[in-house]
């Protein structure tokens, strides 16, 4: 029997091994601190729209507290920033056979893995999930708990795909094996690219003219560097099954890059999001300054501790226009 090690078991992470649990298969989570103490001495406790349960889900707090084997699905959910580290831990810990699924934003997290494992898995995550406190996630859609497609890093299908997709569709996830599985990575970070906007300046950030731009910048820089990526009409096909709605009592307070900074986390994953499209800007000559300022801007209200929405759009919008006038990307 598979089983599956998720690493990061927090909105993503935690409702992917729960969901996994319930429905019997076998499922080991990593978790930090007070969050990894609540779960190993309460249980995970999953608010959803079906109910309020506690699962007894095994949890360590750090790899090497695991006996690995080759069959076993390791399942990446932390934020971008902390992949390298996961992965340094995990070498040190894992059989060299094990299978890791990047359940994560932004398109570096393959890359890394691949750097230390052959059997690499992207998974493309749309899934509306929160963790905002030790020992408990939500999950906002349902019945399907999210989307959860699989596929080989850096293309193609194999059993082991098929596997992890059938795993996932088996416990609430809408999930197939596709060959393409980064060209549908690179349209979700078109998505995530207005995470920053929403943390910065609230939830109408992310339909402002700001992210527009930001999303054009992108597509000139994919365009140019010959980068497919799935489009509009296909990401609304996907979702057409996937319904969510805020729980009661628990309304969803944004999405991940908000979450960071509404629990003061003191990092985002802005880098690898917004900044994946100034690294390739500023690789092929393309002019970035809506994602630059965003970039720098999200890093500086994580390292300073700030509440999400500590800015309008307006000032935003200003922001980027003083600093293109003065010529400068960020």
């Amino acid at each position: 029997m598979t089983r599956f090690v998720v690493i990061g078991a927090g909105a993503v992470g935690g409702v992917i091994g729960a969901r996994l649990f319930e429905h019997g298969h076998d499922v080991m989570l990593v978790a930090r601190g007070a969050h990894h103490d609540a779960i190993r001495d309460r249980g995970l406790r999953l608010v959803s729209h079906d109910g309020d349960t506690t699962l007894p889900v095994p949890v360590v707090d750090h790899p090497s507290r695991i006996s690995f084997t080759d069959d076993d699905v390791v399942v990446v959910a932390v934020k971008s920033q902390d992949t390298l580290t996961v992965m340094e831990a995990l070498v040190a810990s894992a059989s060299p056979g094990v299978a890791v699924a990047c359940a994560q934003n932004g398109v570096e997290n393959e890359r890394v893995a691949a750097r230390f494992f052959a059997g690499v898995y992207g998974v493309v995550v749309l899934a509306p999930t929160g963790h905002l406190e030790p020992g408990v996630v939500e999950a906002y859609a349902s019945p399907i708990a999210g989307v959860l497609d699989v596929g080989c890093f850096p293309a193609g299908v194999d059993d082991r795909a098929s596997v992890i997709a059938d795993a996932f569709h088996s416990s609430t996830f809408s999930a197939r094996p596709i060959p393409d599985v980064m060209r549908w990575k690179y349209s979700k970070l078109l998505i995530n690219l207005g995470n920053a906007a929403e943390a910065l300046a609230g939830a109408d950030a992310r339909t402002s003219d700001l992210v527009a731009r930001a999303r054009g910048e992108a597509i000139a820089c994919l365009d140019a560097a010959g980068i497919g990526f799935a489009l509009d009409d296909e990401q609304a096909a996907r979702r057409v099954d996937l319904h969510f709605g805020p729980l009661p009592g628990r309304p969803r307070s944004g999405s991940s890059t908000f979450q960071s900074l509404e629990r003061a986390t003191g990092t985002v994953e802005t880098d690898y999001l917004n900044g994946e499209i100034v690294l390739l800007g500023r690789q092929l000559g393309i002019p970035t300054p809506v994602n630059a300022l965003l970039q720098r801007l999200a890093a500086q209200a994580a390292r300073e501790r700030r509440r999400p929405g500590s800015y309008t759009v307006d000032e935003l919008r200003a922001r980027v226009e003083e600093r293109s006038s003065e010529g400068v990307d960020a």
